[in-house]
């Protein structure tokens, strides 16, 4: 197996940077969901409920970002000390740095509400959920873990399930692995190596509606697809639409395209 994709995503719910090489540190791969659009109630806000995200794009600078809507653009310094408070889902957040004045007004121009820009800062504010960790791990605004990785033989077994081709993208990914692996192989991972990066399996993925979103426009593309056949094809024992595992980082190290990606450790499906 190897490596064939790495991204992150600068800012949450916005469009995806890919990577040739990236770091890989205690919150994630270096540079992932650090920032956040928050709604005035400190809640974070999602392609869920606004599409319109994906239509801000977002390249990271020195020190910062710069983020482009509709032929306009903004530079974004890292913010420095003005400490505010987050939401995702019930888990607040205290202790993120609000952006400032001219990127809430430059955001909530572009989406047509009230939002502000809120940033994660380098340290360990958040811990992932100890149900599925029991050692301590953090993450930044990212759902609920720092790494989700897929397979493209689940994603080909999803294709032909379906009877149509649904991106990799959709799935907002960080590591994507290939090679001569089982559709769903990955539900076995404990323990995974990655270049000198070594990641323990903790949790499936549960799937929402952004998945049925095309990635560059936030437009729903079908009501039901590609929930759908994922709910035919692959649940938990509780029922949910799986796609995707989340993991977090035993050993920090870096990864870059066409690692060998050995597994460690497996154990039953955790589907199950």
């Amino acid at each position: 197996m190897k490596l064939s994709k790495i991204s992150t995503y600068p800012v949450k719910s916005l469009p995806a940077t890919d990577h040739a090489a990236r770091t890989v540190g205690s919150m994630g791969v270096e540079g992932d969901r650090r920032w956040a659009v928050l709604y005035p109630t400190g809640a974070v806000a999602t392609r869920r409920e606004l599409p319109e995200l994906s239509r801000i794009s977002v390249v990271e600078i020195e020190d910062g970002i710069s983020i482009s809507h509709d032929g306009g653009h903004l530079e974004i310094a890292l913010p420095k000390g003005a400490e505010t408070t987050a939401f995702v889902f019930s888990n607040r957040i205290e202790g993120v740095e609000d952006a400032g004045n001219f990127a809430a007004s430059f955001l909530s121009s572009a989406l047509g509400r009230e939002v502000r820009l809120a940033y994660f800062p380098d340290r360990p504010l958040r811990a992932v959920n100890t149900a599925y960790s029991i050692t301590p791990h953090f993450t930044g605004f990212a759902d609920g873990y720092p790494i989700l990785i897929t397979t493209k033989a689940s994603l080909m077994a999803l294709n032909k399930a379906a009877g149509q081709t649904f991106e990799m993208r959709r799935f907002r990914a960080n590591l994507v692995i290939e090679g001569d692996i089982a559709p769903w192989a990955e539900d076995t991972w404990r323990r995974i190596r990655i270049g000198s990066t070594v990641l323990r399996i903790v949790k499936p993925c549960e799937r929402c509606v952004m998945t049925t979103q095309d990635p560059d426009t936030g437009v729903q593309t079908d009501r039901h697809e590609p929930l759908a056949t994922l709910g035919k094809l692959h649940r938990s024992a509780r029922g949910r639409i799986i796609f995707g595992q989340n993991a977090v980082v035993e050993e920090a190290g870096t990864v870059v395209l066409g690692d060998t990606v050995d597994v460690l450790e497996t154990g039953a499906s955790n589907l199950l």
